[in-house]
Formats: C-alpha cells, sequence, structure tokens
C-alpha cells in the first residue's frame, strides 16, 4: 500500500511543477482513529511554495486520484497532515492474498538483481566458538536472510588466516601438551593456548599416531591437526545454530597469489604509501586523520589494515553490488583506514557497508556469569546452547540493536513461559495450531471463506498488522537491524490476543467461524515467516 500511496501522492504533485521533488514520508498514525497512513508532505513544502501547509493540503487532497476500493477517505488533519483510510475490500483482498502467498508472503524484489557478499564469523581456527562470535554470527546470518527476502542473490563467506604467529602458538601449544600426554619434558610457548580443547586435540593424535611424533621438532604436523580438528568444532557448532556458509576465504592466499604486494604497490604509486623508521605506512592524513597508519610494521608483519584493503579489492573483483561486513566495536577505529584505502586504488567504497555491534555480557542472578571452565576463560557457545538451547540462543543475540551493549540474561533465557520473548512468539504459533485443530473438530466448511464478515476492530486492526509484514522485513534490511522485525511480531501476537480476547473462533456462526479461521491462518503463516526469518523454529505444540 506505501508504494501505491507514494505514487498517487508524487502524481497530484505534478501540478505544483516543482524543481525539486519532495521526499514523500507515510507513517501509521499515533492514534488509530486518525486513520492507516499520514504524510507530512504538505508541511514538507511550506516554504517553497511559500504557502500555508493546510491549503498546500487541499489543493494535493484535490488533485488525488486513487480507487475507492483501496481507499476509502482522505482528510486533511493538524497543521497540515493528510490521512488515509483504508477500504474495507482492500483488507480483505490483501487477507486473501497473504493466505495465497502462504510461505512467500513478505517476499520482495526491492534488492531484486543485487549481488550480496556477506561477511562474518571470520574467526580464525585458533579456538572453538565463543559467546562473543555468537551474536556476530547470528547477526549477519539473519541480515543476509532479510536481504535474500528482499530479492537480492545473497552469498555468505568466513574469512581466516590460518597462517602467521597465532597458527604457529597454536601448533606449538598442542605439541606441548602431546608430548605432557608422552610423560616427555615439555615446554609451553609464550602465550600459548590453555583452554581443555588443546589437550583434547593432543590425545586425539597420540590416540592415532602413538609416540611416532615423540622425536619431531616440527610444530606444523600439530597446527595442521588442530585446524582441522577446530574447524569441525566450528562447523558443527554453526550448523546447530542454523548457520551455513557458501565459501570460506583463507587470508594467506591474499600473499600467495601477490594481491598484497599489488596493494602496496599501487597505494605508493598515488603517493599513499611511504617507509619511514623500518615501517610502511598508509598516508591516512590524506583522509582527515591526525596521523598516519602503519601499513607493514618494522617486523615485516602487516597490520590488520593491509591485508583487509586486498580483501575488499577482491571481493569487489567479483562483482558483488554490496559486500556487507559484520564486526565487532573493536574495529571501530580501524574499518574506516580500509575504506580509504579502497576508495583510494579506484574502487566504489559506497558498494561496501560494515555493521558495527555492541558485546556481549552473559548474565545469571544479575551477576556476571562464567559458566564453565572446560574451555579456559571464555563461554563457549556451544556450552550457551546447551543451557537454553539454539532457537533462544539466536533470538537472544537478535532481540536489542546491534548498537547496544547486551545483557545476554541466562534466568531469562531459561524461563519457559512469557517472561521468555522466544517463547511468547512461538507459544503463539503453537496456540493458533492448537486453536485451528478444535476448529477442524468443530465445523464442517464448504466452500471458501465469507472475509467480508471480519468487521468487528480487533479482526480490522489485525489484518492491518499483517499486512505490514513486507514492509518492516524491507525496513530491517535496509537498517541491517533484525531487532525490528522481532518489534513487529510481538505486535502480530499482542494484536491477535486481543482479536481471540475479543471474537470467539468456536462456537460462533459457522460462516463467520469460518472468516475467523482464515484469519488466524494467515496470523499464523506471518508468525511462521517471521521466525523462518529469524532462523528459529516455529513449533504447532509446546
Amino acid at each position: 500500500m506505501n508504494d501505491y500511496l507514494q505514487q498517487i501522492i508524487a502524481d497530484a504533485l505534478k501540478p505544483f511543477e516543482l524543481e525539486e521533488q519532495p521526499d514523500i514520508q507515510l507513517e501509521a498514525p499515533k492514534d488509530p482513529t486518525h486513520g492507516d497512513a499520514s504524510t507530512n508532505v504538505a508541511m514538507m513544502l511550506a516554504r517553497p511554495l511559500k504557502n500555508n501547509p493546510r491549503a498546500i493540503a487541499q489543493q494535493l487532497v484535490d488533485n488525488l486520484k486513487y480507487d475507492d476500493k483501496k481507499i476509502a477517505a482522505v482528510e486533511i488533519a493538524g497543521p497540515g497532515f493528510i490521512n488515509f483510510r483504508y477500504a474495507e475490500d482492500y483488507l480483505y483482498d490483501e487477507l486473501s492474498s497473504i493466505l495465497d502467498a502462504g510461505t512467500e508472503y513478505g517476499k520482495t524484489s526491492e534488492h531484486g538483481g543485487k549481488k550480496v557478499l556477506v561477511e562474518f564469523v571470520s574467526a580464525n581456527p585458533t579456538g572453538p566458538l565463543t559467546v562473543g562470535h555468537g551474536r556476530n554470527a547470528v547477526l549477519g546470518d539473519t541480515v543476509a536472510r532479510l536481504l535474500e527476502w528482499t530479492g537480492a542473490e545473497v552469498d555468505r563467506e568466513y574469512y581466516f588466516n590460518d597462517a602467521g604467529r597465532q597458527m604457529r602458538v597454536l601448533g606449538q601449544s598442542v605439541q606441548a601438551r602431546y608430548h605432557e600426554l608422552l610423560g616427555l619434558e615439555a615446554e609451553f610457548p609464550e602465550g600459548g593456548y590453555e583452554g581443555e580443547y588443546i589437550r583434547d586435540i593432543a590425545a586425539t593424535i597420540k590416540d592415532e599416531k602413538g609416540d611416532s611424533l615423540a622425536n619431531q621438532d616440527e610444530w606444523k604436523p600439530f597446527k595442521e591437526k588442530a585446524e582441522e580438528s577446530i574447524f569441525a568444532d566450528i562447523s558443527g557448532t554453526l550448523q546447530r545454530m542454523n548457520i551455513h556458509m557458501d565459501s570460506y576465504f583463507n587470508e594467506h592466499s591474499l600473499y600467495e597469489d601477490g594481491s598484497i604486494d599489488d596493494a602496496v604497490a599501487k597505494l605508493r604509486e598515488k603517493g599513499l604509501a611511504y617507509d619511514a623508521d623500518g615501517a610502511t605506512w598508509f598516508k591516512t592524513t590524506e583522509f582527515g586523520k591526525e596521523k598516519d597508519t602503519v601499513l607493514i610494521k618494522s617486523t615485516g608483519e602487516p597490520t590488520y589494515r593491509l591485508p583487509d584493503i586486498a580483501y575488499h579489492m577482491n571481493k569487489l573483483d567479483r562483482g558483488y553490488d554490496l559486500c556487507l561486513d559484520v564486526f565487532g566495536a573493536d574495529h571501530i577505529a580501524t574499518y574506516p583506514d580500509v575504506m580509504s584505502g579502497i576508495s583510494a586504488l579506484g574502487y566504489d567504497a559506497d558498494k561496501v557497508d560494515v555493521i558495527i555491534y555492541q558485546f556481549v555480557t552473559i548474565v545469571k542472578d544479575g551477576q556476571p556469569f562464567k559458566m564453565s571452565t572446560r574451555k579456559a576463560n571464555f563461554v563457549t557457545l556451544d556450552e550457551l546452547m546447551d543451557e537454553v538451547g539454539s532457537d533462544v540462543t539466536r533470538f537472544f543475540f537478535l532481540m536489542r540493536s546491534p548498537n547496544t551493549h547486551l545483557e545476554f540474561d541466562i534466568a531469562q533465557a531459561k524461563e519457559a513461559g512469557d517472561k521468555n520473548p522466544v517463547f511468547y512468539l512461538q507459544y503463539a504459533h503453537a496456540r493458533i495450531a492448537s486453536i485451528l485443530r478444535k476448529a477442524t473438530e468443530e465445523y464442517d466448511f464448504e466452500g471458501q471463506a465469507d472475509l467480508t464478515l471480519l468487521k468487528e476492530s480487533a479482526e480490522e486492526a489485525l489484518i492491518k498488522t499483517l499486512l505490514k509484514f513486507p514492509e518492516q522485513i524491507a525496513s530491517a534490511a535496509n537498517a541491517r537491524e533484525p531487532h525490528r522485525l522481532i518489534n513487529y511480531l510481538n505486535d502480530v501476537a499482542s494484536a491477535f490476543t486481543t482479536f481471540y480476547h475479543d471474537c470467539r473462533i468456536i462456537g460462533v456462526d459457522p460462516d463467520l467461524g469460518q472468516a475467523r479461521i482464515e484469519l488466524a491462518k494467515a496470523t499464523a503463516q506471518v508468525l511462521r515467516n517471521g521466525l523462518t526469518i529469524l532462523g528459529i523454529t516455529a513449533p504447532d505444540k509446546m
């Protein structure tokens, strides 16, 4: 409906012969009695047209041409708002469309034809995924789902590095534990990985190889086995969270194919890279920073920025219309340098978007909670899912804006009732399924339901709420904020509760009962589709 309203308003503006068309904004009035949609476009035009906004609004209304089967009334309110009331025929037709569309309802073509790469998780294979990675993983996957529902072709990519110091230390850590298991003297590396998972990997090597590696000084076989084991663990965790990756990109390949050297050479050509104090510097003062930034340390080791510039060049060279990165708040000071780098090298930085999310605190009984010491000084995602389940884990990571710090309250997450926000939505779906099962026992329907019987205010309010689903998906996708969809689904569940309280389904005239059952079916479909986007199950029984 918003597209239709924007079009008829734009047509009504043509006689004004404006030099620049205003942005036509539509929103639902806070008071439902004022109508179903409202625009302030007349007030926006008051200054350029040098006229009273109510007078402009009246001219616009006079110019409006609309289908009275869609719009029942147009009214001017307050200082110049134009309010629209939907026609009943429109509500019935659209409700029928929801039922016909089924699992496809909510999908749009807003991003149709766009090729999108979402890069997320991207944890190096040095240990299991932790709660710190969880918000990244669920946020990236859900934004990818939202973009798919708005028509985009989406690839999910995991970026990692299996080379460098940390991987060497990983191999040496496993090697030391392996020697310990054999009763040999072992020197644990400085800054080594101390988690129990390192001992588990070492034990597996001992079971497979016996003591055949005891006299080997080389740490690489231990690193390779650790990487294999940890990636298997990571893959299992992602699968458990209903997440799949389309591709894995190894940072080391950027060194092997010369992409790193090429990026530095191109920056030098443009006078944006230079050598000083034994290091190579990126001239970020050219982009408004107070100081230049190190690209390659005096040790020869690149900083984060250099391989990431090369990686984004690679992404854009693959022809993506949008490259979306999901980063924690610790990247907030570094990613602008990457954007400056790719822009300076001739790439369109507008094709790169970054989601920055705040970190997560696990809370139990009002206190920071450490669930296990089994895997060193962190809580793994698997441990969290063992505690509360995968559905609850996903939901809690999504229910707040990425821009806000998230306190993951274990007690609330384990609460099996309305106090738990994910169960509230799942119960709503299960409740409707139960109602529909009882209805099949109560009624023996023949023919198509007469939806024009749905005239109660609670019925119309629920239909109007369901019709907002496609625009809510688009809004959440464009803002990269899945919590918007959660807020909307809560509105759906609340509207259904009011409807069910005010409008009996069982024990009424069969024709009216059939119409109300169709409305319940549509509600269940919207809840089910919404939960699917969130990666959460929609149970029929609880």
